[in-house]
């Protein structure tokens, strides 16, 4: 599997692929992330009325916790963030995969197949990623990983890559923050 993966890491068009899903998975998490810091609903309606076992009910579960709404908040800007700037993107990456792990795990139960797969295809690129970053992982995960190799390439290790990701972690997040100034707590 480790060849393989070293093969595929040296085509241009995967580093780019690879590039861009850690900027779409980071930048989905922190956008979900501001309203929760700031202690907005997920959906602009309550769903303390909703069937207990529904979706919105849940989310309004959530956000009536406050401490626990916050700390999912926290989390999704952190593994966002560490995503983004490339340069902690494996941290970023299973960071994450614990969170949307959780969210998918949410959505089957509950009969919103939109939601179901995004929130499918967000955990199928963060795997993507995992494996991506399988040859420093392996030590975490194995007894025996055998030997570390180097497999960093030329075009993704530029530092214009960490750049843009943070430039677009802080767009995001004032966009977001101006966006939701005047809505309703």
């Amino acid at each position: 599997m480790e060849k393989f993966i070293l093969k595929i890491k040296q085509i241009t068009i995967f580093q780019l692929f690879t590039i861009f899903l850690r900027y779409l998975l980071g930048a989905a998490f922190v956008w979900a992330s501001i309203l929760k810091i700031k202690g907005i609903r997920f959906t602009p309606f309550s769903g303390e009325n909703a069937p207990i076992n529904s979706l919105p009910h849940l989310l309004e579960s959530m956000y009536q916790s406050g401490f626990y709404w916050h700390f999912i908040g926290w989390g999704q800007l952190v593994a966002g963030f560490l995503l983004m700037s490339q340069i902690f993107s494996t941290l970023g990456a299973v960071v994450y995969f614990p969170i949307i792990l959780n969210i998918f795990v949410l959505t089957t139960y509950f009969d919103a197949p939109m939601i179901l797969a995004i929130t499918s295809l967000m955990l199928l690129g963060n795997i993507y990623l995992l494996l991506w970053d399988w040859n420093k992982l392996k030590f975490v995960v194995l007894n025996d990983p055998g030997d570390y190799t180097n497999q960093s390439t030329q075009f993704s290790d530029k530092k214009n890559w960490i750049y843009l990701g943070i430039l677009f972690f802080i767009a995001i997040v004032v966009f977001r923050i101006l966006t939701t100034r005047n809505v309703n707590l």
